[in-house]
């Protein structure tokens, strides 16, 4: 006899408390192995699969694509184990067909737990969805219709027609605005509603209000002007901390609920560095591979940096009053992606050359912007390099990437006048900073590694004399 499993949406980690539901791939009647995809989610750091441990036939599936649930809520039922012959007496078993057996052989079998992204058999990433044929995978009547579905008019099995929309930034950004999808004719191919047809709709819900907004503010500033506290004026827009904004909002309050953290900041010439990077690009540029980031230079050069300062490459734990210093360097660095801000990894960047960060850089920031980063490229980092310069500002006192001990920022790199060699000149300087956890080091180990950092910006050959 049939018995419907009910499998929830797992416990994501890393702080991770609800996901959206993008697109489900299966439906109810289809027969699923084991840890077999079952429904893609986005979470505020990657889009992944998730896949069922379970074994059988589809029975409900609970969320339409686009609703955000918690983690613990259900997300689909599998009826495991093979149905009956019709008209068989109760308690015997009707001859195995081959497909029947195949399906008792999946339902006897379960992965138990699965983290979201991760099957516990060696499995390809994406298996082909099973259909059932009838009428060897015939759902029995107990196990079909309403018995299964909650009624015809279950929520869990409720679907309006689809809206022709695939990505799931374009839905956010129309339920962020307010905007009926199922009111747009899509601009793309067959109908696909982009991004640009959801913006002009929200500029057309602007127009409209311009005005009464305008006058709005034009009272307010009337108000002020007259020494009155400005009233009438409203909420212009509520913005819930879900998703991406909220984990950021969450791992910051907690960094500085937690962190005693101190900033010390150099002024350092960067001109011979510019000069380095401009000299192994030519190299490059002869034998067609990829060209050196500035990125990728400070990210060598704070592995050195670590290297020399290791108490900086650690963690604190306060429950059990000691800190971690850890062997391996994995090296994040901050990204602004149209997600968020992420921080991608690169693993055991000690052993890596300057080309192979480089290109690890590369291919992490591409997975980042087209929102296919897993949670393994986003968790597990050591130390954290951020490069604030690429938004025009020369400093910055970042807020340090809990539970890490220490982040390195860098500002911008603009021509400035300079002593150099005992004369004024006009050299590309750039402004660094690091902001560390003080109850791992004192400013002593703090200054250290930042004029070691700045020792080899200034002379790249510094860097040359560590390894």
């Amino acid at each position: 006899m049939a018995q419907v499993l009910e499998f929830k949406l797992p416990d994501l980690g890393e702080g991770l408390t609800e996901a959206e539901i993008v697109r489900w791939l299966v439906e109810v009647g289809d027969v699923v192995a084991v840890d077999q995809p079952v429904v893609e989610v986005e979470t505020a750091k990657a889009m992944v699969e998730v896949p069922c441990p379970y074994g059988g036939v589809v029975t409900a599936r609970f969320g339409e694509e686009g609703v955000e649930l918690p983690v613990g809520a259900p997300l689909l039922t599998v009826a495991v184990g093979a149905p009956a012959a019709p008209g068989a007496p109760v308690g015997a078993r009707a001859p195995e067909e081959p497909a029947e057996r195949a399906l008792q052989a999946a339902a006897e079998e379960s992965s138990g737990n699965v983290l979201v992204g991760y099957g516990t058999a060696a499995a390809p990433a994406r298996r082909r969805r099973v259909r059932p044929t009838r009428p060897a995978l015939e759902v029995p009547a107990a196990l079909s219709g309403e018995a299964l579905s909650g009624g015809a008019d279950s929520p869990s099995t409720r679907v309006d027609g689809p809206v022709p929309v695939i990505s799931p930034l374009v839905r956010r950004l129309a339920r962020e605005h307010d905007v009926d999808l199922r009111a747009l004719a899509g601009s793309g191919p067959d109908g696909l509603i982009t991004r640009a047809d959801v913006e002009a709709a929200i500029g057309a819900g602007t127009a409209d209000t311009a005005d009464a907004r305008e006058a709005v503010a034009s009272e307010a500033r009337r108000q002020v002007d007259a020494g009155q506290e400005p009233t009438g004026t409203g909420v212009a827009s509520r913005h819930p901390l879900t998703g991406v904004r909220g984990l950021v909002a969450d791992k910051m309050s907690r960094s500085r609920r937690e962190i005693p953290e101190a900033t010390c900041w150099v002024d350092a010439d960067a001109t011979e560095l510019l000069a380095a990077r401009a000299a192994m690009n030519a190299a490059v540029t002869e034998r067609d591979g990829q060209k050196v980031s500035l990125l990728a230079l400070f990210a060598r050069i704070s592995v050195a940096a670590l290297g020399r300062f290791p108490m900086l490459n650690s963690s604190v734990d306060m429950e059990a009053r000691e800190v971690r210093r850890f062997a391996d360097i994995h090296l994040g660095f901050a990204a602004q992606t149209d997600r968020g801000l992420v921080v991608p990894v690169v693993r055991h960047a000690q052993t890596r050359t300057t080309e192979s960060i480089n290109a690890e850089l590369i291919r992490l920031t591409e997975e980042g912007r087209a929102g296919k980063l897993t949670p393994r490229d986003l968790t597990g980092g050591t130390f954290t390099l951020n490069n604030y310069g690429v938004f025009g500002v020369d400093g910055s006192t970042p807020i340090i990437n809990h539970p890490e001990a220490a982040m390195l920022g860098v500002g911008r790199i603009v021509p400035k006048p300079w002593v150099h060699q005992g004369e004024l000149a006009v050299r590309h300087v750039v402004q660094l900073s690091l902001t560390f956890d003080h109850r791992v080091c004192d400013g002593g180990t703090a200054g250290g590694f930042l004029r070691y950092v700045a020792d080899c910006v200034e002379q790249p050959a510094v860097l040359l004399r560590s390894v």
